[in-house]
């Protein structure tokens, strides 16, 4: 069985979002890196990567990610993933692989498009 990769961009408000779909793996993620990238080379600091159709994550992914996280925090920027707790078979495998290798806690992690552009609350000014 062959599953197409594909990342597609879009914007909500402030944020650039990539839906991600399909495996990422050694050969895919080098797609999703450029796209980071291209991403932050047009002067987008705000990025979305929604994982909700990634069913597959090897290491080469999580390298991606990784990078991507490493790459936006040098530019100030910031980072959130999409990993729902619904919608796979038993949860986003994304999640468990990120669990499993101890670093989902270095994301900002949301389980919809929704949650994740939302602004934070700022403390009100006098």
């Amino acid at each position: 069985m062959v599953v197409a990769f594909n990342v597609t961009g879009g914007e909500r408000g402030e944020w650039a979002v990539l839906h991600v779909s399909g495996e990422l793996d050694l050969v895919t993620s080098p797609v999703l890196r450029q796209r980071v990238h291209d991403v932050v080379a047009e002067g987008r600091h705000s990025l979305v990567l929604d994982l909700s159709e990634v069913f597959f994550c090897d290491s080469s992914g999580v390298g991606v990610l990784i990078a991507a996280r490493r790459l936006l925090r040098s530019c100030q920027g910031r980072l959130r993933l999409i990993l729902p707790a619904e919608g796979a078979v038993d949860g986003s495998h994304v999640n468990r692989v990120l669990g499993a290798l101890g670093v989902r806690r270095l994301f900002d992690v949301h389980p919809d498009l929704a949650s994740a552009v939302e602004e934070e609350p700022r403390p009100l000014s006098a």
